[in-house]
């Protein structure tokens, strides 16, 4: 609260990869994040990012898949 009555002057700094915010004052707080979230949060992944981790995966089933499954 002491930070929403400075207004504009007000700064708090959000370390997601520390989990913590500190406020204009120097007060540090820990926050509990999933680890997940946290990864996509530092990655910039969304679904279609997360996807595209695993396409070293994805083309090597797909070679193998179209090898046994040349008919197709």
């Amino acid at each position: 609260m002491k930070d929403a009555e400075k207004g504009a002057n007000a700064r708090q700094t959000v370390d997601l990869e520390a989990q913590t915010v500190t406020t204009s004052d120097g007060q540090s707080f820990h926050f509990d994040i999933d680890p997940f979230r946290k990864h996509c949060l530092l990655n910039g992944l969304d679904d279609i990012g997360l996807t595209l981790e695993k396409a070293k995966s994805i083309d090597s089933f797909e070679a193998k898949y179209n090898q046994s499954h040349s008919w197709i």
